[in-house]
């Protein structure tokens, strides 16, 4: 028994999770099995318990480490008294013990989270959701109390200093980038559970997607954030003049961001067409199985990171075995439902929409399996041959450039291309002007920069090559994705504008409120382009490094800097020593100083770099400390200028802004209208035009323009009058943008409204179920039903770099002909047809809404 009273009260809050976490467990399968309600509540009691247990002893933890308790192991192998507050707290993720400790918190939270918002709206799989999440917080506590122990004391007289943390986590960022990834990582376990649980319960129509939807994006965000401030912390403390290094730590963030962005692109074809079944449960599975293999690379010593945890032989056969259990009875159960896991429509065409999302989602998945590849490699070879090959960043760079171009043309390709089957009117509509874009950037560019040499992709021995330098090529497909992003708002605002007779920029603000999804997603996509116009600028770097005296300069490009002189310093942590330096840019002269630090408890480890920056949205000025020679006469410096790199950064506020646009409830949508009703006569409308775009620039977009052309009537939302219209209500899909159920569907959705009023009204005729049903199919087609009716495909498979990236082609050409088959067409298809064509003036005209995405698509 742990005679230390504090440490004591937190592993027996360890202990107790563990046992209450066996019990949620348990009891959630029984009542499941049972159909018991009083032992599904006891379960979500016993998951709020756990959750309540394991605060419990992080907050323990917390206390220890402020309080400086050095009879506590892992408080004296991770602090300092001399450490700032804020780097004491995060040294609870700074070792290994607790990094997982602070996981199983994480996690812990979301689960309950995760339940209590979806305890009546998934009831059939809460149990079984519950018993996942709580299945996998039980193992990483398992492995807390009986691997890592991070409470264990000395038994014999305690150390009155700590080791410190390690210097290279004393970082803003590292205080951010490590709960980013973090979040990304346990809050992708939350739509693998409720994924799994439709898969058990049979329950595999769209109902959860929407759900599992919001958590996937959640789970993609935060990654998104983690790997960005990753790349800070990289950039401006490891004094490499770069941000991102093919480092396994790096990769292990990357893999389920990868994935996750496939699923949430997939996901628009099933919830619009009902395809894409398995693959989409499929992805689930794989980014949660990705988050757990990257805990595992580095927290087991497989991989070699300047990040990772040390190597622990038993903990890397824990994971993998628990790993290997998970892969095996997830996709057990996806074998299991394929019969039910159909497509209810077929890939009418390969120049549509849907073949561009599933090339996309081949790409996303092929960069993701040769990343894992590529990050192992070493490993399998040492366990191959004895002998560890190195893995660098050219050998990513090779493969990965063509493949990160690939994607940011698809980007732009996507949206330019319709639904089902793209005609030649409509492909010369829309791709004029990004074309255009192209063509001019990328000439314009060419002619204006010395010829460099043409690019190259090659691959082994072969390749093949283009007429434009590789950071042409780059900004040549960000103008071509930039012209289709502003084309789709420009165009759809002006067809908003003409139905609604409102002012542009009222109407462009109500075309992303009708459809914060799609205009959320393309703000995201604009973020990408940004991006990667930082990606270019890297292509224009130029540096310089040499050892100078008092008085010397290094010059770069039209910097010039010189060397005055090095200045020592001291603090309670650390020494400092700073090298004085001044630049002069043209007719600017201004200091900057870059400076190495050594921590007094680290004194076997060589300092840390602290990187001298001048940002611009041009470029940055970069000035690293390199070394200082014994006597502090000389010092070496480096010089980097690099272009642009800014974008990236400025890229990431914008993808936050358009994921909360993409994310936000319909509620918040739903308030600004209310607020609109509100205001009476041409000011009032002014007034609310503005609280719209002061709303939209905020990441919440507004609903107030959609307010304006309601028509009367629609308050009376005709829901569901029985447990039978329900049901009914249930089966049968909303078809407006928010592709919900009759049931789910937000009260201001007018095609909603119509849908229900129909289906009450056959009600009244006296019409069954399967009649009502069978008038729906034939009205709206196979869209309009929820239940799968249709075939499913085979999953892509990859074994090695190159035979994988040859292999998956020919299976996507195998997979989009099966999709491309022929379906019977139904007997009434000739009567659906004319009757049609018979309301189509009046669908332009009054249906508006209903239409909207349509026409966006076909520009009409």
């Amino acid at each position: 028994m742990n005679s230390h009273p504090v440490a004591a009260l937190g592993e027996a809050g360890l202990l107790l999770s563990l046992v209450v976490a066996a019990y949620a467990i348990g009891a959630s399968v029984a009542g499941a099995r049972r159909n018991s309600p009083k032992l599904v509540r006891s379960a979500i009691l016993a998951a709020h318990a756990t959750t309540a247990l394991v605060t419990l002893s992080s907050v323990v933890m917390w206390f220890l480490l402020l309080s400086n308790d050095y009879a506590v192991k892992y408080v004296q192998r991770h602090s300092d008294a001399s450490m700032p507050w804020i780097y004491k707290l995060t040294a609870f993720w700074g070792g290994l013990d607790g990094s997982i400790m602070w996981w199983v918190l994480l996690l812990a939270i979301f689960s309950s989270i995760a339940i209590h918002v979806n305890r009546e709206r998934h009831r059939a799989l809460i149990p079984w959701a519950t018993a996942i999440l709580f299945t996998v917080v039980a193992f990483f506590v398992m492995l807390i109390v009986y691997e890592k122990r991070p409470f264990d004391i000395f038994f014999t007289e305690a150390p009155r200093v700590g080791k410190d943390m390690n210097p290279l986590l004393q970082n803003p960022y590292m205080a951010t980038h490590p709960p980013s990834l973090y979040l990304g990582f346990v809050s992708a376990t939350v739509p693998f559970a409720f994924g799994l649980a439709a898969l058990i319960t049979g329950n595999l129509d769209d109902s959860w997607l929407a759900s599992m939807r919001r958590w996937t994006l959640i789970s993609w965000y935060f990654l998104s954030q983690g790997l960005i401030l990753g790349s800070l912390w990289a950039y401006e403390e490891l004094g490499w003049g770069g941000y991102w290094g093919w480092d396994p730590v790096e990769n292990a963030g990357f893999l389920p961001w990868l994935t996750s962005t496939a699923f949430l692109h997939s996901i628009m074809i099933q919830e619009r067409r009902g395809m894409l079944k398995v693959w989409n449960v499929s992805l689930v599975i794989f980014t949660f199985l990705l988050t757990m293999i990257g805990t595992f690379m580095t927290r087991s010593g497989v991989v070699q990171s300047v990040h990772a945890f040390g190597q622990d032989t038993e903990l890397a056969i824990i994971f993998l075995s628990f790993i290997s259990f998970s892969a095996i009875f997830s996709f057990g159960w996806v074998i299991y439902r394929l019969p039910v896991l159909r497509s209810r429509n077929a890939l009418e065409s390969w120049v549509s929409r849907e073949f561009a999302f599933l090339l996309n989602n081949w790409i996303l998945l092929s960069a993701a399996f040769f990343v894992l590849f590529a990050t192992l490699f070493p490993t399998l070879s040492e366990w191959v041959t004895g002998e560890r090959i190195t893995v660098g960043p050219p050998f990513f760079t090779k493969w990965m450039t063509p493949i990160g171009l690939t994607l940011l043309f698809l980007m732009g390709v996507g949206p330019l291309i319709a639904w089902r089957k793209a005609s030649i009117e409509n492909l010369r509509q829309q791709f004029t002007w990004p074309l255009v874009s192209f063509v001019v950037m990328a000439g314009g560019l060419q002619a204006f920069e010395p010829l460099r040499g043409w690019t190259r992709f090659s691959f082994g021995k072969h390749g093949f090559s283009l007429p434009v330098t590789m950071p042409v090529l780059c900004f040549a497909l960000c103008a071509f994705s930039l012209a289709t992003i502003v084309q789709e708002f420009w165009r759809g605002a002006r067809i908003r504008q003409k139905h609604t007779k409102l002012d542009f920029a009222t109407s462009l603000i109500g075309l992303v409120a009708r459809n914060k999804r799609r205009y959320g997603g393309y703000l995201v996509h604009l973020a990408v382009v940004m991006m990667f116009v930082g990606f270019a600028g890297d292509g224009y770097k130029r540096e310089t490094e040499g050892t100078v005296s008092p008085g010397q300069t290094l010059s770069v490009g039209r910097y010039t800097v010189r060397y005055d002189r090095l200045e020592l310093g001291a603090d309670t942590q650390k020494d400092t020593m700073t090298a004085l330096c001044t630049v002069t840019e043209g007719a600017k002269t201004y200091t900057m100083d870059p400076a190495k630090w050594a921590y007094h408890r680290h004194q076997d480890e060589p300092p840390t770099t602290e990187v001298a920056i001048k940002r611009s949205l041009r470029e940055d000025l970069y000035i690293v400390l390199n070394g200082i020679d014994k006597g502090g006469q000389l010092v070496n410096l480096k010089v980097v200028v690099n272009p642009l790199v800014n974008w990236i950064w400025l890229g990431f506020i914008l993808l936050a802004i358009g994921t909360v646009v993409a994310y936000l409830p319909d509620r918040a949508y739903q308030l600004a209208a209310e607020q609109a009703k509100k205001d009476g006569g041409q000011g009032g409308k002014k007034a609310a035009t503005a609280a719209m775009l002061l709303v939209l620039l905020l990441g919440g977009g507004g609903r107030l323009a959609y307010a304006q052309m309601e028509e009367a009537g629609n308050g009376d939302l005709h829901t569901a009058r029985s447990d039978r219209e329900r049901a009914l209500f249930h089966q049968l899909k909303c078809l407006c943008q928010c592709m919900h159920s009759l049931n789910e569907c937000g009260g201001e959705c007018n095609p909603g409204v119509k849908r229900r009023v129909e289906v009450q009204k056959l009600i009244d005729q006296g019409k069954s179920d399967q009649e009502i049903l069978d008038w729906s199919l034939t009205r709206y087609g196979q869209e309009v039903l929820r239940v799968p009716v249709d075939k499913g495909f085979n999953r892509l498979a990859w074994v090695l770099p190159y035979a994988a990236f040859v292999g998956a082609a020919g299976l996507l050409v195998v997979f989009a002909r099966r999709l491309t088959k022929k379906r019977a067409e139904p007997a009434a298809k000739g009567a659906s047809s004319t009757v049609a064509e018979a309301v189509k003036p009046q669908a332009d005209d009054e249906k508006y809404e209903d239409r909207l995405d349509d026409e966006l698509d076909k520009l009409s």
